[in-house]
């Protein structure tokens, strides 16, 4: 595409634009959640028991949206045991909600293939995640996925 005054002009208004609209305020605690979700995603598409190990608390309740239900052990070695059952990840409309500075809720949108028995199966599912602070570290707590509705 040819970029001509026009353009750059129409650029130039829509930078400032942007500039002008209030920014989502995002406190520390929230951006470390949120990079210990994507730690936990990273976990998960390449299962590294050490990482597993740091990201989640002792006491993990792991909900399925099948319903099967894990704690930490069970969730870490179904994991590592499989290989890498993901082939991919995305996360999408996520939000965070700190709550008294040591607890988090955090919901998402989960979707993505797992790649067991030879062959590759979607998965679209909702997310619920409960992290809780241990120190400077957010580690996951409890997590329950569900079925989303068809789009």
């Amino acid at each position: 595409m040819k970029m001509n005054r026009r353009h750059m002009a129409a650029v130039g208004a829509a930078a400032v634009v942007a500039a002008a609209l209030p920014a989502v305020a995002q406190t520390a605690d929230d951006r470390a959640v949120a990079q210990a979700v994507e730690a936990l995603t990273r976990a998960m598409l390449n299962p590294d028991r050490a990482a597993l190990e740091a990201i989640t608390h002792d006491s993990l309740s792991y909900g399925h949206s099948a319903g099967r239900i894990e704690n930490k052990a069970q969730f870490i070695a179904a994991l590592v045991e499989r290989g890498n059952p993901f082939g991919e990840i995305n996360i999408s409309e996520q939000t965070i909600q700190v709550v008294g500075g040591d607890d988090a809720i955090v919901r998402h949108n989960f979707t993505g293939h797992t790649t067991g028995g030879g062959r590759m199966t979607p998965v679209r599912i909702g997310i619920l995640q409960v992290w809780k602070k241990q120190g400077t570290n957010w580690r996951l707590f409890a997590r329950q996925a569900f079925v989303r509705p068809a789009a």
